[in-house]
C-alpha cells in the first residue's frame, strides 16, 4: 500500500549532498539511522531550489531492488551521479545538452549498455586474472617496500593512503590498461580531480568551501584533460596494436562500427579512474582495521583463510562509491512510495550497507559476517565490472602486507574525503614493525 509522500526531514536532506559529511562519517551513519528506520525511500527537497528533488533510497531491499531493476530505473535521462543545477548546466553547456560530462558504462542503458560492456568484460573476469596474480604480487611488494623504506627515515610510521593505498592499485591498472608509468602520477591527479573535486586536499586548491560552479568547473577539466590524454592512447594503439586493454577499447565495433570518440573517451577514463581509487580506499579500510584490531592482525596473520572475509568486510564497512543516481521510466511504486516517471532517486550504498535489517552491528568491523551480502559493488547489469580484480587485489596486498609486518597501529586521526560520490581516505597514518 503506498502511503502520503514522505518528505526527509530538512537537516538530513542538507547533509546527504553535503561533502562534508562524508568527510564526518559517523553524524551521517546516525542521521541514516533515524530515518531509514521510518522512511527507507523519502523525498528530499531544497526550498532554495538548488538541485532537483529527488527520492532518497536509504534501506538496504530497496537500494537492490532497484538496481536490479534495469529496466524501470534507467542511468541516462539525467546525471547518474548527484548534481546541483550549476553543475548540471555546465555539463549541459559543455556537452551541448548532456548532462554526463563522461558518456561511460555508469551513464548507459540497454541496448548499448551491455553491447560495451562486453568489450572488455572477458579481461576482468577470475580465469583471465588468474594469470596476472605474480605480476600483482610483485606490485605489492613493491608497494610495500616503498612503506617500509619511508618507515627507515621516520621512525616505524607513515601515511599508509599515500604510501601505499593510493599508488598500488593505480599502478595495477595502468599495467593493464597499458598507460606507461611515468604517466600514471597524471593519471592520479586527474581522478582525485574529477572524485574529490568537492575536497581542497584532492582538488588541489587548497581552499575550503569552493563554490559549486569552481568544483564544478574543475571536475569538467579534468575530464577533459583525460580525454585529451586518452585521445592520443587511442590513435598509437591504432597504429601499433598490443595486447592491453587500451588496444581493445581503441580498435572496438559496435554493430559492426567503430566507437565514437565520446564513446572511445569515457570507457578510458571509466577504467582508469574507477580502476582504482575505489580499490585504494577499501584497501585503506581494511588497514585500519587491522591496525586498530591488534587480535585480528594476529589471527590473520596466522590465519590467511580469514583474508577473503577481511577483504569483504572493508569493502563494505568504506563503501568507496556512496552513491548512484537513477531516473524512473515509468509510474511505479518503491518502498510504499509513489514514483512517478521521470523522478530522480538516489541509491545511498553507504545508508544501505549500514542498515542493520541486512548487517546486524553494520559500525562494527566483522570478517565473520555470513552471506556478506553488501552492495558496494552495485548489484543487476550495472554491478562493477572490475570487482573480480579489486578482491584480488585486495587480497594480494594484505597477504604481503601480513608477511612483512609484524604489527600494525594508528599513529595520527585517519582523514576521510569530503565528497558525495568517491569517498574513503585521504590520509592514514599507521605505524608498524617490520617483520
Amino acid at each position: 500500500m503506498m502511503t502520503a509522500e514522505h518528505l526527509v526531514p530538512a537537516e538530513i536532506g542538507r547533509a546527504v549532498i553535503d561533502p562534508k559529511s562524508y568527510g564526518a562519517w559517523d553524524p551521517l551513519l546516525d542521521q541514516f539511522d533515524a530515518l531509514r528506520s521510518v522512511m527507507p525511500v523519502g523525498k528530499v527537497i531544497d526550498p532554495d531550489d538548488t538541485h532537483e528533488p529527488f527520492w532518497l533510497v536509504s534501506g538496504f531491499d530497496a537500494v537492490m531492488k532497484v538496481s536490479k531493476d534495469n529496466a524501470t530505473f534507467l542511468n541516462n535521462p539525467k546525471s547518474a551521479v548527484f548534481t546541483l543545477r550549476v553543475g548540471d548546466a555546465l555539463a549541459r553547456s559543455i556537452t551541448g545538452g548532456s548532462p554526463h560530462l563522461v558518456e561511460s558504462l555508469v551513464q548507459m542503458d540497454a541496448p548499448k549498455h551491455p553491447k560495451m560492456r562486453r568489450l572488455t568484460q572477458d579481461w576482468f573476469m577470475p580465469k583471465n586474472l588468474a594469470r596476472l596474480d605474480g605480476e600483482i604480487r610483485k606490485i605489492a611488494n613493491e608497494a610495500i617496500d616503498r612503506m617500509l623504506a619511508a618507515g627507515d627515515a621516520n621512525g616505524g610510521e607513515g601515511d599508509f593512503m599515500a604510501l601505499v593505498a593510493a599508488p598500488y592499485p593505480l599502478h595495477v591498472i595502468m599495467q593493464i590498461l597499458g598507460v606507461p608509468p611515468e604517466d600514471e602520477a597524471k593519471m592520479l591527479f586527474l581522478t582525485q580531480q574529477m572524485f574529490g573535486g568537492q575536497d581542497e586536499d584532492m582538488n588541489k586548491s587548497g581552499i575550503r568551501n569552493l563554490p559549486p560552479e569552481q568544483i564544478s568547473a574543475i571536475v569538467a577539466g579534468a575530464v577533459a584533460e583525460f580525454e585529451r590524454y586518452f585521445a592520443g592512447l587511442a590513435a598509437e594503439r591504432r597504429r601499433n596494436p598490443t595486447d592491453d586493454v587500451a588496444t581493445v577499447i581503441a580498435n572496438a565495433m559496435i554493430d559492426g562500427e567503430p566507437m565514437s570518440d565520446r564513446d572511445t573517451a569515457g570507457y578510458y577514463i571509466i577504467v582508469a579512474s574507477a580502476g582504482h581509487d575505489t580499490t585504494s580506499a577499501s584497501s585503506s579500510g581494511a588497514a585500519l582495521a587491522l591496525a586498530r584490531n591488534p587480535d585480528l592482525f594476529a589471527r590473520a596473520k596466522a590465519d590467511r583463510s580469514l583474508l577473503p572475509g577481511i577483504v569483504e568486510e572493508a569493502i563494505r564497512w568504506t563503501t568507496p562509491v556512496q552513491h548512484f543516481m537513477r531516473t524512473a521510466a515509468v509510474d511505479t511504486e518503491l518502498g510504499g512510495q509513489r514514483i512517478n516517471a521521470g523522478d530522480w532517486l538516489m541509491l545511498n550504498y553507504v545508508a544501505a550497507n549500514h542498515d542493520p535489517a541486512q548487517f546486524p552491528d553494520p559500525r562494527a568491523f566483522d570478517p565473520t559476517r555470513p552471506a556478506n551480502r553488501h552492495i558496494a559493488f552495485g548489484a543487476g547489469s550495472h554491478q562493477c565490472l572490475g570487482l573480480h580484480l579489486a578482491r584480488l587485489e585486495m587480497r594480494i596486498l594484505l597477504d604481503v602486507l601480513l608477511d612483512r609486518v609484524d604489527s600494525l597501529e594508528l599513529a595520527g586521526e585517519p582523514k576521510r574525503v569530503n565528497s558525495t560520490f568517491v569517498g574513503g581516505f585521504k590520509a592514514l597514518p599507521l605505524r608498524w614493525k617490520a617483520a
